[in-house]
């Protein structure tokens, strides 16, 4: 419960594009790790400890300066259509990987496909964020049309109610991100936003 709840302020720290957001992940990626350890679940240890290492490289990114605008605030753009598709098919490739990996060894996890497909695609969420993409909205959403029903129907109703709360943030973040790239490209004589929709 905890560790769910930090990774909801994370999500919220994204959207408002702190730095704080990559010390909530990791916070909860801890908090997690040590949840399932307890649990003795390995699968959701080794999920976490994925999830920690993408933050801590996320936290890099924008702590260099490689994400920031002239402003000094995170810069925020539509990925060019190069990116999506390798977001597109690192997360295709991906989620066959791990839910093949799952399948075979059941004590991975409870649910192999599903399981996968929520994880990596919560990896190329925080991915998208790292770089600053207004893709990494879709991502999440992408995650939680799976992660709501999945949650209710295995009886994990905290989780469930918890992925909800990340759809209402997701639709949030998604539109601030989005109006805030077009208000960059309106003010900078370099396109950023290009593969953006027409």
């Amino acid at each position: 419960m905890v560790g769910n709840t930090v990774g909801l302020i994370a999500l919220a720290l994204g959207w408002r594009r702190s730095i704080w957001t990559w010390s909530a992940q990791f916070l909860s990626g801890v908090i997690l790790v040590g949840a399932y350890a307890s649990a003795h679940l390995s699968g959701g240890v080794g999920k976490q400890l994925l999830v920690i290492g993408v933050a801590l490289w996320g936290w890099r990114l924008w702590t260099n300066g490689k994400q920031q605008a002239q402003d000094g605030s995170i810069a925020v753009r539509f990925a060019t259509w190069k990116e999506r598709g390798v977001l597109l098919g690192g997360t295709a490739v991906g989620t066959l990987a791990v839910g093949a990996l799952f399948a075979a060894v059941p004590d991975l996890s409870w649910n192999p496909w599903p399981d996968a497909y929520i994880f990596v695609g919560t990896l190329a969420a925080m991915v998208a964020q790292a770089r600053g993409l207004v893709e990494f909205w879709f991502a999440w959403l992408l995650v939680d049309v799976v992660g709501v029903p999945l949650a209710f129907s295995s009886g994990l109703a905290f989780s469930g109610l918890v992925y909800v709360i990340y759809l209402a943030l997701v639709l949030w973040g998604m539109r601030d991100w989005w109006l805030r790239s077009r208000t960059v490209s309106s003010k900078s004589s370099q396109p950023v936003t290009e593969g953006a929709p027409a």
